[in-house]
């Protein structure tokens, strides 16, 4: 059992105090373990920054390098947030740092993200590394992560509509608070932007004036038949690439962003194309179009049926598992759908329209925000989608197993990556 504090909000409000006093405070009483880190590559925006981190991971450990990582949710195990120079943490490490961030900040009444950060800024500021990846939790510019000063690189993936009630109703309110982890005087890495964003972004960077290494002004990539192309457009170099190991067309965005990002700091870092090549190739990040060959589940279906898991949740996550979907060869597919509520279920299922033959809505275990299946089921039908509201995750695979009629069928499993946790768990057991 891995040991976990219990402090008060354990899924408290982010942008609520619109001020990071509580963590420099827990961060003062650590002896500011923030302030001893290894240079930092901080990595916000609303789809693609995990898998974007995973293809750094890979390239600079391809390079020798050692490497921190720091990402959020875990999918199983807490310990899958905190990379300590490419090991993942142990039990007895967490249960330290835990417990002395808990003997410390125990009447600062901290949010679960605050707490889990500070103790992850101590344990990486103990242990030796080369480079340090840092996804946000949410947003950015008052997220607990942006108390970090060694900040090599700022990265934005690309920015679309979530967590509205946040971050604000409109691209460019959302953009703005992303952006704030654009720090003075540095470099910032744009991924594929929309162009309203794109130029702000761009306009951000020239006032805090920093470099901006940006989409279709600085590079560019293009698919190409046995994979894709990365394009240095200020010095007219194209560098041919694999299809990445993380499945989708999606995904040549998410590389090409972490492409960009090695060569933008090609002067810290000896990094080389062919590194790169093996880093892409390799890159591991679960629940992003991944496919499950084995467990139980399989066993409830036909031969050579498909299951599929991609932790998506948002209107622009699933057009991309829609296009990527549109590229599988041709099977009857069924979308089991679950989801943290006050999402656009509508706008999400509008993209599998004409791509799934019926949607089964399922509970997340370990949501205590999960969206009723009721609400999913009736959206579903609303948009004339066959649907069937379920009790669990089993019987939404049951009822698959039984609608499938002996064909071969895909079954694709998204809404949130706390159900693609659900969906690995029970595969272990």
């Amino acid at each position: 059992m891995v040991y976990m504090p219990h402090w008060p909000k354990p899924f408290g409000k982010i942008l609520v105090d619109l001020k990071l006093d509580r963590m420099y405070e827990i961060l003062r009483r650590l002896e500011n373990p923030h302030k001893k880190l290894p240079p930092i590559i901080h990595v916000a925006g609303t789809n693609g920054k995990g898998s974007t981190i995973a293809f750094l991971k890979a390239i600079f450990t391809a390079a020798g390098y050692k490497v921190h990582q720091y990402t959020s949710p875990h999918l199983i195990r807490f310990n899958e947030r905190i990379i300590l120079a490419n090991e993942k943490i142990s039990d007895g490490q967490l249960f330290g740092i835990m417990e002395e961030c808990r003997v410390v900040g125990d009447d600062l009444n901290l949010t679960f993200f605050e707490a889990t950060t500070a103790a992850a800024f101590l344990a990486f500021s103990r242990i030796k590394a080369d480079v340090m990846l840092v996804e946000t939790g949410l947003g950015g510019r008052l997220d607990a992560t942006n108390v970090m000063e060694n900040v090599l690189l700022s990265i934005i993936t690309p920015i679309s509509y979530d967590h509205m009630e946040f971050l604000g109703e409109s691209l460019l309110e959302i953009a703005n608070e992303k952006a704030g982890i654009i720090k003075n005087n540095s470099t910032c890495v744009i991924s594929w932007q929309e162009s309203e964003v794109l130029d702000f972004l761009i306009q951000k960077c020239e006032k805090k004036k920093t470099i901006s290494y940006a989409w279709q002004r600085d590079w560019n990539f293009a698919k190409i038949n046995d994979g894709f192309l990365f394009l240095e457009l200020l010095k007219g170099e194209e560098f041919n690439f694999p299809m990445p190991s993380l499945k989708g067309i999606h995904q040549i965005v998410n590389a090409s962003t972490a492409i960009a990002a090695v060569k933008s700091i090609s002067g810290q870092f000896a990094i080389s194309n062919d590194d790169i090549k093996t880093g892409l190739l390799k890159a591991y990040w679960p629940a992003r179009m991944q496919e499950i060959k084995s467990g139980a589940f399989i066993s409830l279906l036909p031969k050579n049926s498909e299951i599929w898991l991609d932790g998506a949740h948002n209107v622009a996550g699933a057009q991309m598992i829609a296009a990527t979907l549109s590229t599988l060869p041709p099977m009857p597919t069924f979308l089991i759908n679950g989801r943290s509520k006050d999402r656009d279920i509508i706008g999400f299922l509008m993209c599998f329209e004409d791509k799934v033959e019926h949607v089964f809505a399922v509970p997340i275990e370990w949501e205590p925000y999960s969206e009723s299946p009721k609400k999913i089921e009736m959206a579903a039908k609303k948009l004339g989608i066959k649907a069937t509201e379920c009790d669990s995750l089993t019987e939404a695979m049951q009822k698959c197993g039984e609608l499938s009629k002996g064909r071969a069928v895909r079954i694709l499993i998204c809404g949130s990556l706390y159900l693609m946790g659900d969906v690995l768990n029970l595969m272990r057991n």
